[in-house]
């Protein structure tokens, strides 16, 4: 027997990504259902690492410290050639005072899977697991897609939007007809997570690089647990030829160089790398994220926590719209964002994948005879360290060309130019304390949030009042002394003024210390007339 139901929003996928939007959208009050062709969360461990920028956003939802409990922070990486530490990287407080989480944290798939399913179940909410998508159509007034359960009874689900969240060979994507632009490197690699006895130090990755072949060691938590990443050149000109867990074996061996012995193996698996991405995110009500999205390569660690950048970023536009207070249009700028990032980031991770993986002579001579000593003598200055957190933590990514960023200048071709701060719109609001405590802890509502920057002579009351008066639903007031660190990271010191969206990034910058240009910058995006189109949760 066929049912119906009507919700606001139908997530395709239940893994990191589809999960992360869930809880997102609890946030802002929006109705959903969510399913998954699988039983449950997965139980292996898959991605490995969380960065900063995810953990800013678990934040939020109080579940970072949770993870961080649970997870554990990198503390170095030692290179090695030929059984000998060629290098030693430091990556204790990597970050320096660029995030309240300056680390890398090995917190699994799995470990986040189940972190994520466990507060939409303390909120009330259920993923509908072994439901497959059926069919799926879409008109100007919502989305319908049909699921099918294991036993093949059939449900319609109604709702105003569709997000697929459904990984690499995503059904949503077909359905949509997106082509998936992008290739295939044609190595072959391999991943598995063993047991295994190997005298390392605490919390340290072990990199071992060779002409054509490499192997990383990972720590994973609980005692002699490890993961083991690397590639098989013996197989890239051998199709499909099936790889044995000895054969890994031996070339980790082979390779290392050192007395290790694994006792066992919990998972195993080979695999060819694709570098991908649809050619949009989005069309009509429907939208990509995640892995369905866009995929790439393992450098850096960037896939799991680009796909919950993505729904970090898609929630509050939709919460948005379904609340009344911001046009259609908005929903635009997830595909202008979040695509342009996606093109970035392959090309970012394609060429460090080149450097650890690649066979052409001159890689491998970089790797044996430069990689070594410049790490080591990079990594010592404060300066370098940050600029490779930013690229790595995903602090870094901005959004200054988008839609939603405007800058003091008139000129939408000045925006890129304006000199006045150190610090653009469409840039990650920066980390720093406020009265010792760390300043995202006053920007956590659902919300805009307005920071007035003050020398102490204004205490900003009839800006305040008029804010309330006009947007006070969506908008909170913040004044915030100018700090030496503040003056440190923007640039100036004369009173000024930031306009925050709801996902912690500029969207306005600004020496005006009236509410003309917020004004200006609403009237475009958001609606002042409230006309939820949300149905009650």
């Amino acid at each position: 027997m066929e049912t119906t139901m009507k919700t606001d929003v139908i997530i395709v996928g239940a893994g990191p990504t589809g999960l992360s939007l869930a809880v997102q959208l609890i946030r802002y009050g929006i109705n959903f259902v969510i399913f998954d062709k699988k039983q449950g969360i997965t139980d292996l461990s898959k991605a490995l690492v969380v960065h900063a920028r995810t953990l800013e956003i678990y934040d939020q939802v109080g579940l970072a410290q949770q993870a961080v409990a649970d997870g554990e922070i990198v503390q170095k990486v030692n290179l090695m050639h030929d059984g000998k530490i060629s290098a030693q990287i430091d990556f204790s407080n990597f970050g320096g005072q660029l995030s309240p989480f300056p680390f890398m944290l090995v917190f699994e798939q799995n470990k986040n899977e189940r972190l994520l399913y466990e507060h939409l179940q303390h909120n009330g909410k259920e993923v509908q697991w072994q439901k497959e998508m059926e069919s799926l159509t879409q008109d100007a007034n919502g989305v319908k897609a049909v699921l099918k359960n294991a036993t093949g009874e059939t449900q319609t689900i109604e709702a105003q939007y569709l997000v697929g969240c459904d990984g690499a060979g995503s059904p949503t994507r077909h359905l949509l007809d997106f082509h998936f632009e992008g290739s295939t490197y044609p190595r072959l690699f391999y991943v598995a997570d063993v047991d295994m006895e190997f005298p390392a130090d605490k919390a340290t990755f072990y990199v071992t690089l060779a002409e054509n072949s490499f192997v990383l060691i990972v720590p994973m938590q609980g005692e002699k647990h490890w993961r083991l990443i690397g590639n098989l050149p013996e197989y890239d000109e051998q199709g499909d030829r099936e790889v044995t867990y000895n054969e890994v074996e031996n070339k980790v061996k082979q390779l290392v160089q050192r007395p290790l012995e694994i006792t066992n193996v919990r998972w195993f698996s080979s695999y060819k790398v694709h570098t991908r991405h649809a050619e949009k995110f989005s069309k009509g009500r429907c939208f990509l994220a995640g892995d369905a999205a866009h995929v790439h390569t393992p450098a850096g660690g960037q896939g799991m926590n680009t796909g919950i950048q993505d729904a970090y970023n898609l929630a509050w536009k939709i919460g948005f719209v379904l609340k009344g207070y911001a046009k259609d249009s908005i929903l635009e700028t997830y595909n202008e964002e979040r695509l342009a990032n996606a093109k970035r980031l392959l090309q970012t991770t394609d060429k460090f994948f080149d450097v650890a993986a690649g066979n052409r002579w001159y890689l491998q001579f970089f790797r044996d005879n430069i990689l070594p000593s410049l790490a080591s003598v990079v990594t010592r200055f404060s300066v370098a360290k940050e600029f490779i957190f930013q690229l790595v933590s995903q602090i870094g990514i901005n959004y200054r060309n988008s839609s939603l960023s405007l800058h003091q200048s008139d000129s939408r071709a000045e925006r890129l130019h304006q000199r006045s701060f150190e610090v653009k719109a469409g840039d990650r609001m920066p980390y720093f304390l406020a009265d010792g405590t760390n300043v995202y802890d006053h920007l956590s509502a659902p919300k805009f949030h307005l920071l007035m920057f003050s020398n102490g002579e204004h205490g900003y009351e009839d800006l305040q009042a008029e804010l309330a008066n006009k947007y006070g639903d969506f908008i909170d007031f913040n004044v915030v002394p100018l700090y030496p660190r503040v003056v440190e990271i923007f640039g100036t010191n004369q009173p000024f003024k930031v306009l925050l969206r709801p996902d912690n990034y500029i969207g306005l910058i600004s020496t005006e210390l009236s509410l003309e240009d917020l004004k200006a910058y609403m009237d475009e995006f958001i609606t002042i007339e409230k006309k939820p189109k949300t149905l009650s949760v």
